[in-house]
């Protein structure tokens, strides 16, 4: 299975000084895919509840979210949905610094939405896989996003390093869940990864999948 993502444009940096960054409401972020892997939240959400406030803010002012902004000041993420929805779900009320990444004339978010589809920046499958659905049906609030098993799945294989990070290459962790949706794997969820992780470390560790980003293949450490 291959997913049918258009070609991408690459999403620009902050400059690097934090001049340019926005503090704003998560509440008024909307998101650029259709779902998450829940378990990647959960452990986002522990990692949280270890930091005080203090620490916290300074962790989101490191990692700014790239934000699209429209002509009448709508703004989408284009990354940073697993840490953001943990957040948010914590405080509904919460803050995170972002930059814009691509501010548009466009005011109506039906053609938004389209401009940010050209370019690559969403995500239009649901959390079994299925699509790609209209850009109508992303959701207006982080919390309507779906839960994805699979993206738990390779959230966890990469946590292992099983598989290899691959930044530059857009919902990289999707690509892998996809492929993996075409193999046979016992049944699991997003709370309990563990009945599918044997077969699925041996999966993404084969020849078959060494077209995918992030392969290690044979170098991949075994924890069968």
């Amino acid at each position: 299975m291959a997913l049918r993502l258009p070609p991408f444009q690459p999403l620009p940096a902050p400059d690097g000084s934090g001049a340019d960054l926005l503090e704003v409401p998560l509440a008024s972020l909307q998101p650029t895919q259709l779902c998450v892997g829940m378990a990647e939240i959960r452990s986002r959400q522990r990692d949280f509840a270890e930091e005080d406030p203090k620490q916290r803010r300074t962790y989101l002012r490191r990692k700014p979210t790239p934000l699209v902004r429209s002509g009448s000041g709508e703004l989408w993420m284009v990354d940073r949905h697993h840490r953001l929805r943990a957040l948010m779900e914590l405080d509904p009320e919460a803050t995170a610094f972002g930059y814009v990444a691509l501010e548009l004339r466009d005011t109506d978010r039906h053609d938004v939405l389209e401009q940010l589809h050209r370019r690559g920046w969403l995500y239009l499958y649901d959390g079994r896989g299925l699509g790609p659905q209209s850009p109508a049906a992303l959701p207006r609030q982080l919390t309507g996003t779906q839960d994805d098993p699979y993206r738990s799945l390779v959230w966890k294989l990469k946590r292992e390093g099983v598989v290899a990070a691959a930044p530059l290459i857009p919902f990289h962790e999707f690509r892998w869940g996809a492929w993996l949706r075409s193999r046979t794997l016992p049944p699991f969820s997003s709370e309990r990864l563990e009945p599918a992780l044997p077969a699925a470390r041996a999966l993404v560790r084969s020849q078959a999948a060494a077209h995918l980003a992030g392969w290690l293949g044979a170098a991949a450490p075994s924890r069968d």
